[in-house]
């Protein structure tokens, strides 16, 4: 497989636990050095796209927010697309800012549209309950991710999917996923590098969203063992990952590797 760039997850690969993983940043650079473009593609739905680099630049990480592709950020293009305006959105932390950028309107009783993404504590029964009174009434239904779970700094903790799913069972409608594994998702970052899903390999931590997902695109999939990965679901994985790293620092003796071979 001819490699000619990279789709990076960034929790669980660049940085776990709220700290950079060691060599991380080292990598990227040397990747920028032998002139790899790159696209961070992140499935985090509780921070807009300025607040992730932000973050991230106080771990030391100097990664542009323009190089950073979410499913909110997917999710506004969408909305914008339809010619819709308004949303009921459920989340958490500053993610609104990415919709009402994109000129959209948070709204509670009058929505064009339901977006839920994490919303860690605002999953409250009264905000559940208003979702599913929109989705009943015909208003559409994003997803901006189906995860189970992501690493936070206290350990394994519930993701967007569960509740997704919950609303779905209630509803009997099907969420529309933005995030990933999405392929109108990564192919959005693809585009941006000018490259096709068979020159490229997608890192990540989750086996499914990420490796599987991209694998399915025709993308290479590279699993590290760094976030949420676990033995046994790499074990049960329908097919195996094109590679398994121990962290996203030995990607270059990979690439070496590789490019000897």
């Amino acid at each position: 497989m001819d490699i000619q760039g990279f789709l990076i997850d960034l929790d669980g690969v660049v940085y776990t636990g709220g700290k950079p993983v060691p060599g991380a940043q080292e990598t990227l650079s040397w990747l920028s050095m032998e002139g790899y473009p790159f696209r961070f593609v992140s499935n985090t739905t509780r921070v807009s796209r300025q607040g992730i680099s932000r973050r991230l630049a106080e771990m030391n990480l100097d990664i542009k927010p323009e190089t950073i592709f979410t499913p909110a950020i997917a999710a506004a293009s969408q909305v914008r697309r339809r010619n819709l305006s308004r949303i009921f959105l459920l989340s958490t932390g500053d993610l609104h800012s990415d919709f009402e950028a994109a000129g959209l309107v948070i709204s509670w009783d009058d929505a064009d549209i339901v977006v839920v993404g994490d919303a860690g504590d605002n999953f409250t029964y009264r905000a559940m309950n208003q979702a599913f009174r929109l989705i009943n009434r015909g208003v559409p239904f994003l997803a901006l991710e189906k995860d189970r779970s992501w690493m936070d700094t206290g350990g394994l903790s519930l993701s967007a999917g569960p509740f997704v799913a919950a609303l779905e069972y209630a509803t009997g409608r099907t969420a529309e996923l933005v995030g990933k594994p999405s392929p109108v998702f990564f192919q959005m970052a693809l585009d941006s590098m000018g490259i096709a899903a068979r020159q490229c390999a997608m890192i990540g931590d989750d086996a499914y969203s990420d490796i599987l997902g991209a694998m399915d695109m025709g993308m290479a999939g590279f699993l590290v063992q760094t976030g949420k990965f676990r033995q046994e679901i790499l074990t049960a994985l329908p097919k195996p990952p094109t590679a398994l790293l121990p962290s996203l620092a030995a990607l270059p003796a990979i690439l070496k590797n590789r490019d000897h071979s």
